[in-house]
This record gives C-alpha cells, sequence and structure tokens, in this order.
C-alpha cells in the first residue's frame, strides 16, 4: 500500500525532531561543540532565506545584523548588567531598525539586484570599522563577558553548558521554520513570491513592492540578530574583525546555496551537510598537514551544487523521498 505523501512528510519531521531532541544526549563535547556550530548556521540560514528566498533580495551582508544583536546585548549586560533576554530584545529592535533603514533607502532610489547586495557588504564593511575605533564596545581590543562557573544551566542568564545552547538555538530555528511556513501560506508569503519571480509583474498588479520588500529585510534582520546575542554569551567574546566579516556574510548564505533557496529545509539540510563534511575536512586537513581543506572543501560543494543541482540538495531529496511535495 502506497503511504500519501502528507503522512511520509509527517513521519520524516517526527524523525527529525526526535534525533534532534536525543542526539545531544548522547555526545561528547567535541560533538556538542559542533552540533552549536550546526545549529547556528541551520537558523541563520532559514533567517536569510526570508530576505532571499522567499521575497528575492540579495544580502551579502548579514553579517551586520548578527554584530548589531551579539554587540547590544553584550554591552547592555557588562555595563549595565541587563539580562541577556532584555539585551537580546534590544539588539533585535537595533538590528530591525538597520535592517529597515538599509530596506527604505535602496527600495525608495531603485537600488536593486546586484547594486543592493553591494550596497549591504558597504554597510556591514562601514559598521566593522565604528565598531573597530568604537571604545565603549572595546574597539579592537574587543568585547569580553565574564566567565562565571557553573554546576548547573542557568537559561535566564544565558550561562551554561553547550547543550543549552544547543537547544536554545534548536528551539528558535524551529521557530522560524514555523513562521516561514506559516508566512508562505499567507498573502505576504505569496506577494514576496510574486515579487521574487516578477517585480514589474507584481506592481502592475497593485502589490505594493516597496511594502513588502521592506517588511522581508527589516523581519530577516531582525530574526538574525537573535542568533547574534546567543552566540556572544556562548563565545563570551566579541571582535568587530570576526564579527563583522563579508566571510561571515558568505558563511551565512552557503547552507541556503548548498540545501535549496527558497525551500523551507533547504537551508538545515545545507547546514547539516556543510558542518558535518566541513569538520571532517578540517580533521583530514591537520592530519596530511594541508591547511585551508575546508574552505576548499566548501567551494568545491558550492560548484558542484550550481552545476549539478542549482535548486540545492533539498528539492532532490525530496523527490527520491518522495516527501513534501507541497513545499515551494
Amino acid at each position: 500500500m502506497r503511504v500519501p505523501t502528507g503522512r511520509r512528510t509527517n513521519a520524516a519531521l517526527l524523525v527529525a525532531a526526535a534525533a534532534a531532541l536525543v542526539l545531544p544526549l548522547f555526545a561528547g563535547s567535541y560533538v556538542l561543540s559542533v552540533l552549536v556550530v550546526f545549529m547556528q548556521a541551520a537558523y541563520l540560514g532559514l533567517c536569510w532565506n526570508i530576505m532571499m528566498g522567499f521575497a528575492g533580495q540579495l544580502s551579502l551582508g548579514h553579517a551586520l545584523y548578527v554584530g548589531l544583536g551579539a554587540y547590544v546585548a553584550a554591552a547592555l549586560y557588562v555595563h549595565f548588567g541587563l539580562l541577556p533576554w532584555a539585551g537580546l530584545l534590544a539588539g533585535v529592535a537595533v538590528a530591525a531598525l538597520a535592517g529597515a533603514f538599509i530596506g527604505a533607502l535602496s527600495f525608495r532610489f531603485g537600488v536593486t539586484g546586484v547594486y543592493f547586495a553591494l550596497l549591504t557588504i558597504a554597510f556591514d564593511e562601514a559598521t566593522r570599522i565604528l565598531f573597530d575605533h568604537f571604545s565603549w564596545v572595546g574597539g579592537s581590543a574587543g568585547l569580553f563577558l565574564p566567565v562565571k562557573t557553573l554546576t548547573h544551566n542557568d537559561v535566564l542568564h544565558l550561562r551554561g553548558a553547550p547543550e543549552m545552547f544547543y537547544y536554545i538555538l534548536l528551539v528558535f530555528s524551529a521557530a522560524v521554520l514555523a513562521l516561514s511556513r506559516m508566512l508562505l501560506g499567507r498573502r505576504v508569503g505569496y506577494y514576496w513570491l510574486a515579487i521574487r519571480e516578477d517585480q514589474a509583474a507584481a506592481q502592475s498588479l497593485g502589490i505594493n513592492v516597496f511594502r513588502y520588500k521592506l517588511a522581508a529585510v527589516t523581519l530577516s534582520a531582525a530574526l538574525t540578530a537573535v542568533a547574534g546575542a546567543v552566540m556572544a554569551f556562548y563565545d563570551n567574546n566579541l571582535y568587530p574583525d570576526t564579527v563583522f566579516t563579508t566571510a561571515g556574510s558568505v558563511a551565512i548564505i552557503t547552507a541556503p546555496v548548498i540545501g535549496g533557496v527558497g525551500t523551507l529545509f533547504g537551508p538545515v539540510l545545507g547546514a547539516f551537510v556543510l558542518t558535518t563534511l566541513g569538520e571532517a575536512m578540517t580533521d583530514v586537513g591537520a592530519v596530511f598537514g594541508v591547511p585551508g581543506l575546508k574552505q576548499w572543501f566548501y567551494g568545491a560543494a558550492l560548484v558542484i551544487i550550481v552545476l549539478a543541482q542549482p535548486a540545492g540538495l533539498w528539492p532532490w531529496l525530496r523527490r527520491r523521498l518522495r516527501v513534501g511535495e507541497d513545499e515551494r
């Protein structure tokens, strides 16, 4: 008897969710650190996917919003003792305002396509230079958060073991995934897809292109800042040259490109592939004394995917498993 597509999809989701929940319970410290990296990449890919995958607005400077979320939450905690979650909300607000400003400035003056992408890089680089000379947040010397040794996980103050941060990012990733699915089934989702496919045609149909593009940029920026704030308390140190980097922005978009831009589960699959194989390449490079093997692998993976599966791995896997046929 043939199992209906909907049941196969639900079964696959349940298996994936169960694996995500129980895997840290059996993982060592190294594997846990890799899982945190994977979940961070998955979450950031999902956030970027809202802007580019759904609304068609290419951002190559998304590290800007990661950095703003991280620095605002960390600075408020260091200087005023503000709870991390309150600082997170402040970072989200600042990143949302930055995204709205960049989007409004760009779309009002007709800056689109590759020029919009270049503008996002410019703002990210300008912010890096600003923070490099901003002594209140440590400047180029970095901003360091006080570390306390705890015998338990303190979620309120974001102090604890790596598995705590993994589960926090897992919850946020599931929330963004559910939000994305909900939005795609509503008017705003259909308008985003129309703008992505043909902006001129969408505008001729009466869609307020400016408003809906701005909404995508602002939402993506705000959600991206969440990961920055959480990871600031995981790493306990921030440097402008490592937070506001074009390389960081490229790393954000790599997972969705590998997994499938514009799909719901593509960013998660891409993050899993890149994280696991990337760590393997790092170990192989260390054994054989080949520096930069991980970066070479990322480049090769992108080339192979673009040539063999331009739509990404998830659409190909979905067809093979016959799940999620109704997904965009």
